[in-house]
């Protein structure tokens, strides 16, 4: 009997926080009984679609959506959805932008129409356009005005958090927690990873070693996160800045770690495969990001017993060991900084347990979502 398969629709599968959450499903989950396809909306390669294709995914390409006049990605998706009759299950991770492929997967009948919440945005305020800017504050004012919308034609709402699942869905709404799982064991502490790592990197044994993993885009204020490397720098010369991700505002943000004269001490790794062995380098993981929904790079940190220091407009459902502390981003670099070296790094948390206990283990969440899909395909 063939599995079935159910469409992941997402914007392009590059190693984002959501996509590498869906992936950590897909490498589990029981291929004979389950198979997923991929609906995108961008033309070009993207970092996972090989392993896809490897696993026995689909991919289908779309233009991007254009929210003010979508009517072409209608279109489309009108053509889509007539060569492609035989899905009955479409599960979007477009957030604010879900509302417009399920609204024609509804148009279809398809039976079981799935948003999911990843992210909680910041209000807007003067603060915020101030350091996001007007461009980035446009943006975010359209995603306020479609999550309206979301709801309308949806049969069944998932978040990776409570904090998510109500910006999304509305405080009132019901709505089911699908984890950002990951494979805990993969990430636990390894000495023999962290010392040839460290020497792979020409990093010194003693150097305290700051790490973040994300896409350089706004909400992640990788210009923060530099201000306070820089203020580090100066309280303690003998550390060294690991930032592992892409994305369009990455030249930037080199060109301001050289004119503070500090890109010597920051080692820009772009994408990578490796992150577990990465996270095994770091002593501690900084995080300032505006906002986010349920950041699976800060449960990946405390598998790997890395000490964490966030920004607290980020949700408490992440902490899960005592590894995290946050911060308000109304703070100075200075205070981080003094926080950062306040920080003791000298023995690394064997937290698998906890992990597997605050249930973001993925072998029980992929049994959990397989039964979910498997239901839904039977009705």
């Amino acid at each position: 009997m063939a599995p079935i398969r159910v469409l992941q629709v997402f914007t392009i599968m590059n190693r984002g926080g959501a996509e590498s959450m869906i992936m950590n499903y897909y490498r589990n989950i029981d291929r004979d009984q389950v198979q997923f396809d991929f609906l995108v909306h961008r033309k070009e390669k993207a970092a996972f679609d090989e392993e896809i294709e490897r696993l026995g995914g689909k991919i289908y390409k779309l233009d991007p959506i254009n929210p003010v006049s979508p009517g072409k990605y209608y279109e489309a998706l009108r053509i889509f959805f007539k060569e492609h009759s035989d899905y009955a299950i479409v599960h979007s991770h477009l957030n604010t932008f879900s509302n417009f492929p399920l609204k024609i997967a509804k148009e279809f009948n398809i039976p079981c129409r799935i948003a999911h919440a990843h992210i909680a945005i910041s209000e807007i305020n003067l603060s915020s356009i101030r350091k996001e800017g007007l461009k980035e504050t446009a943006k975010k004012w359209i995603k306020f005005r479609l999550r309206q919308k979301v709801k309308d034609n949806t049969t069944h709402l998932f978040s990776c958090g409570e904090k998510a699942g109500k910006w999304l869905f509305g405080k009132e709404s019901s709505f089911q927690l699908m984890n950002n799982a990951i494979d805990s064991k993969k990430f636990a502490y390894n000495e023999d990873v962290a010392r040839t790592y460290m020497n792979t990197l020409n990093i010194k044994e003693d150097t305290l070693v700051l790490g973040h993993v994300g896409r350089y885009a706004s909400q992640k204020n990788h210009a923060f996160l530099i201000d306070i490397f820089a203020a580090t720098l100066k309280k303690n010369q003998n550390c060294v800045l690991i930032s592992v991700g892409d994305g369009p505002l990455r030249a930037g943000i080199e060109q301001k770690a050289k004119a503070l004269g500090i890109e010597d001490k920051i080692l820009f790794l772009g994408v990578r495969e490796d992150i577990p062995a990465l996270f095994q380098v770091f002593d501690i993981f900084v995080f300032p990001s505006f906002y986010e929904g349920l950041p699976v790079t800060l449960i990946e940190a405390q598998a790997a017993g890395v000490k964490v220091v966030a920004s607290d407009t980020i949700t408490s459902e992440v902490h899960v060991t005592d590894e995290i502390a946050f911060l308000s981003l109304q703070k100075e670099a200075d205070v981080w900084a003094k926080t950062i070296l306040k920080t003791d790094t000298s023995k690394k948390g064997q937290n698998t347990d906890k992990i597997i206990d605050a249930n973001y283990d993925i072998v029980s969440n992929t049994l959990a979502m397989e039964k979910f899909y498997l239901e839904q395909s039977a009705i």
